[in-house]
């Protein structure tokens, strides 16, 4: 379920022309300048975090995390196939895919998973230095999303920072060490 969460929210903001955190922004930004299909830039990228994943979080976290990150680029690639959006509102497409995506994350690392990339990093961080996941993966997002101004204006910018504050705030507010333990 988290995986189709994240994979909707990226379609949502693909479609209003938005980049949004993590290693799904960079996906996108790449997207846009080379015309690639995110998922497979997705995989590409994913594959070093899955080796620091193994060493660092174990083999249980490293399967299931690259299982949700297969289903996630096998769906944000059909579902503009079983689901058209000409045209999404930006404000929209931003809050609403951001919360997505990260209502997604949260359930993964509910659950020991992630879908890779710069969650990883920002869950391996919490647990190993106390740091806040949302608080640490945002400043990962700004940079990324930074970076993406060249491609897609400073109009876009602007809701794509939105977007990330959107999923960033989910994961803020309602992920707590502790809190809850997936099996």
């Amino acid at each position: 379920m988290g995986s189709s969460f994240v994979a909707f929210g990226l379609v949502i903001l693909k479609a209003a022309g938005l980049v949004t955190a993590g290693v799904a922004g960079i996906a996108l930004v790449l997207s846009y300048a080379m015309g690639w299909p995110i998922g497979s830039l997705f995989v590409a990228i994913n594959l070093p975090f899955f080796l620091l994943a193994q060493k660092s979080m174990g083999v249980t976290f490293t399967i299931k995390s690259f299982g949700a990150m297969v289903i996630l680029a096998a769906l944000s690639r059909f579902i503009p196939l079983w689901l058209h959006l000409s045209s999404v509102q930006p404000a929209f497409a931003a809050i609403f895919g951001g919360s997505l995506i990260g209502m997604g994350v949260l359930s993964l690392a509910r659950h020991k998973a992630s879908v890779g990339g710069i969650g990883i990093v920002a869950l391996l961080l919490q647990d190993r230095r106390g740091w806040n996941a949302g608080l640490t993966q945002m400043m990962f997002d700004m940079v990324i999303i930074g970076v993406s101004l060249p491609l897609v204006g400073l109009a876009k910018v602007g809701y794509s920072i939105l977007s990330a504050v959107a999923l960033n705030g989910v994961m803020f507010a309602y992920h707590r060490p502790g809190r809850y333990s997936g099996y």
